[in-house]
């Protein structure tokens, strides 16, 4: 038998009047309508609940993108449960379904806006917990969202309203979180232990890095170590493990490698026959050829095709790569990790290039044909330069007199009205279609899109707010747009609950219920009406 929350709205006000027989006069208070209401409104009771079942959603969406390139996945990285609640009402309110969007929870942005240490740098240095914190707060958001939307359903079920069919068939808001899990936060058995928190907490998708744990730098600055793949393929191993041991067999793991701008390995893994994982890593370490009597006291020696050989070592004991290796030690990290367990792929780009990145991905296609990736539409590129110096290329090739245009200041807006401005921004509006396409990226992603949105918001409020506008920069820019556009948070005390709780009361205490609701309740300003009656008589607030 389906536990409550599985079943239809019927279906539950059926069960609980035979359970009202069942269990006689004790149970007189309890009203099978509203025993409906809260079961429904909670869909999900744990968070390996919504791992699984989000996991089935993401699986399904790969071999509906296997099937049709078009079919790609989109997120927006979230730091907070409201910041990820919002984007999925709006999703739904703008979409109409939130098909293919999922979320994207961000190692950056816990350690910049979510440790106790303050805001960290992108290093591994946040507290492991606040990985699954933030996952659990997210999803809690989400059916928070739910919870308000079928409320409202169910108020006006009372009202009469024959919504019952909107009721049984809500497509919730929770959806799949791609989060990360950095380099692991120390060694695999480390990895397995905050792997199993993550998904205890819901995460269906775990994206982990191919750099050393206490070394771990941004994928977007420099200084990255990565690890030779045994270390790395352990660690797939330990999240593969966790989420089998919690029976989310179709869970995700998304293998990111940060070779492409990666220069420096901290170990030299030991090979055991020639041609293994161990000597193809080896065969990348940059090293001068040595006489063994020029060899200094306590050097490493490595034979290579039949010579000894230094490897380049820096003072801190960490070993170079060759230069011009990165791209095949990225397209070797792809392979190594889809043949060991990972079911798609991140790579780290210096630019977003469909060219460059279907260069890479299309190397590793050759090997494993169905291989996709997770792609990082980052906030660190520049995005106007880069498809400015883009477009200038493609109009150059095209024979076009570009004497007009200074390539070393193609930001200046005075460019913004200019052919070549519209056809870098006709490039970014198609990039994720194009790469999709052409590069098998089966999901884009912005890492810190609500990080960049609230600070520019903030910039925006301050300068009017603080300066000649006053309250008028709020009313104008905020609350203003906020009425005409229909967001839903305008009243915001619906959307933190307070309607629930109203019903809840009532539910629970019945006429003796004491709700914030009613004649004098500010929120009702809000209530949708062409104009106000001239006659209506302002509200007195009283404090």
């Amino acid at each position: 038998m389906k536990n409550l929350s599985q079943q239809s709205y019927g279906t539950v006000v059926d069960t609980v009047i035979k359970l009202k027989k069942k269990y006689g006069t004790t149970w007189d208070a309890i009203k099978p309508e509203d025993a409906a209401k809260f079961a429904i409104q909670n869909r999900f009771k744990t968070g390996l609940d919504i791992a699984r079942y989000t996991a089935s959603i993401m699986r399904k969406d790969m071999v509906d993108y296997d099937a049709d390139a078009s079919n790609y996945t989109q997120s927006l990285g979230c730091w907070h449960g409201f910041v990820a609640q919002q984007n999925m009402i709006a999703v739904k309110k703008h979409h109409h379904s939130t098909s293919k969007r999922y979320l994207y929870l961000s190692g950056w942005m816990v350690a910049a806006l979510r440790s106790e240490f303050g805001p960290l740098p992108d290093q591994s240095m946040h507290e492991k917990t606040a990985v699954p914190s933030l996952i659990a707060e997210i999803y809690e958001f989400l059916r928070q969202a739910d919870a308000v939307a079928l409320n409202d359903l169910f108020r006006r079920l009372k009202l009469g309203e024959d919504v019952q069919d909107e009721i049984d068939n809500f497509e919730t808001h929770i959806v799949p979180i791609i989060a990360d899990i950095d380099a692991g936060f120390g060694n695999e058995e480390a990895t397995y232990l905050l792997a199993k928190k993550m998904i205890m907490a819901g995460a269906c998708a775990i994206q982990i890095e191919n750099q050393v744990s206490d070394a771990k730098q941004c994928g977007h600055q420099d200084g990255k170590v990565t690890v030779p793949h045994e270390d790395f393929i352990a660690k797939l191993n330990a999240i593969r493990y966790a989420f089998l041991e919690l029976g989310v067999e179709d869970g995700i793991i998304v293998a990111r490698t940060d070779s492409e701008g990666a220069g420096l390995t901290q170990k030299l893994p030991v090979s055991q026959e020639p041609g293994d994982l161990a000597s193809q890593y080896l065969a990348f370490i940059d090293a001068e050829e040595v006489n063994i009597h020029d060899a200094k006291e306590d050097d490493v020696l490595l034979k290579r095709d039949g010579k000894l050989v230094r490897p380049i070592r820096l003072a801190n004991g960490l070993y170079k790569f060759k230069d011009g290796t990165n791209i095949d030690r990225v397209v070797l990290d792809c392979i190594t990790s889809l043949q060991n367990g990972a079911d798609l792929l991140w790579i780290e780009t210096p630019t977003p290039n469909v060219k460059q990145i279907a260069h890479m991905v299309n190397r590793v296609k050759a090997v494993v044909p169905n291989a996709k990736l997770v792609y990082n539409n980052s906030p660190s590129f520049n995005w106007t330069l880069n498809f400015r110096n883009q477009a200038y290329e493609d109009m150059l090739a095209e024979g076009e007199n570009m004497t007009a245009y200074d390539r070393n200041n193609l930001m200046d807006v005075a460019y913004d009205n200019t052919e070549l401005a519209y056809l870098a921004d006709e490039k970014i509006k198609s990039f994720q279609k194009d790469s999709s396409r052409e590069a098998g990226v089966f999901h884009h992603l912005i890492t810190l899109p609500t990080y960049h949105t609230t600070a520019l918001h903030m910039n925006d409020l301050t300068q009017g707010y603080y300066g000649n506008e006053g309250m008028l920069a709020y009313v104008k820019n905020i609350q203003r747009q906020e009425i005409r556009k229909g967001v839903a948070c305008v009243k915001h005390q619906r959307m933190a609950g307070s309607d629930i709780g109203d019903d809840h009361k009532t539910s629970f205490a019945g006429d003796k219920a004491l709700k914030a609701g009613g004649a004098k309740n500010t929120s009702n300003q809000f209530e949708a009406k062409s104009k106000m009656s001239l006659t209506e008589k302002p509200l007195t607030i009283v404090a």
